[in-house]
């Protein structure tokens, strides 16, 4: 199971490193959600959650959940929520001034030697 689990953080990682670098800006918010994801679901398996025990230590319980992990896995969805619609405007009315969809304003087919 941590086999599978690590693949996907990793995979999740490796394709929002890849689309980051790509050169519209949609594929670049796609990649940052992924490495979003992939941060997430990192915090969130290292919080070692158990089935059936209680999320908070108490004198009666032998084993319990840690509840730190998971409330920063909700505070971070939010957070990267609110990130990836600040993007998204701001990729849009940058493609309304500019008339491109290019991360660095450049249309590469005009600009390319003939």
């Amino acid at each position: 199971m941590e086999a599978l689990v690590a693949l996907v953080i990793g995979t999740l990682t490796a394709c929002g490193v890849y689309l980051t670098l790509r050169g519209q800006t949609f594929p670049v918010v796609l990649g940052l959600t992924f490495l979003s994801y992939a941060v997430n679901l990192f915090i969130f398996v290292m919080g070692r959650l158990a089935v059936g025990m209680p999320p908070v230590i108490s004198s009666v319980a032998s084993g319990y959940t840690d509840p730190l992990p998971q409330a920063l896995v909700l505070t971070a969805i939010v957070i990267s929520f609110g990130m990836t619609a600040f993007v998204i405007v701001l990729a849009l009315k940058a493609r309304a001034e500019l008339g491109n969809d290019h991360v660095d304003g450049l249309n590469r087919e005009e600009d390319a030697p003939r």
